[in-house]
């Protein structure tokens, strides 16, 4: 993709604090963290979200970021770290190119990744889950 911002940066066309790079992946510090060390894993190939990640790079993703992840509790010191991977607009990926977030939590740090928890019932669950899988079928 020729104006995709991740294509030219997984091809080295813009510059980038690279923290770690194989055949399939550039990983890189991403530009408006929200730890110190967050890192965005980016694909080499133009994949638009997890719905058109291919298996070969599915298989490997996790890998990478547990690499990654063990790297900044060592170097960092952070306590844990989040994988994030938004898929849409929606729900805010602002970059139409699969990625995912390596973001290190500190102790007594900032809560960033949080939900309000809706209330649901058994019979509710039960029917959401039907669609679910109906739709997979």
């Amino acid at each position: 993709m020729e104006q995709c911002i991740f294509c030219k940066i997984a091809a080295g066309e813009i510059p980038s604090a690279t923290v770690y790079e194989d055949e399939y992946f550039k990983a890189i510090l991403d530009m408006a963290p929200a730890t110190k060390g967050h890192t965005i894993i980016i694909p080499k190939k133009h994949m638009r979200d997890v719905t058109e990640l291919e298996e070969e790079y599915a298989s490997k993703i996790l890998a990478v970021a547990a690499k990654i992840g063990t790297a900044m509790k060592k170097s960092l010191g952070c306590a844990g770290f989040n994988l994030v991977q938004n898929n849409g607009e929606a729900a805010g990926q602002t970059v139409m190119h699969f990625h995912l977030h390596v973001i290190p939590r500190y102790e007594g740090g900032e809560q960033i990744v949080c939900w309000p928890q809706m209330e649901t019932t058994a019979n509710g669950r039960e029917e959401t889950a039907a669609q679910i899988r109906s739709a997979m079928e």
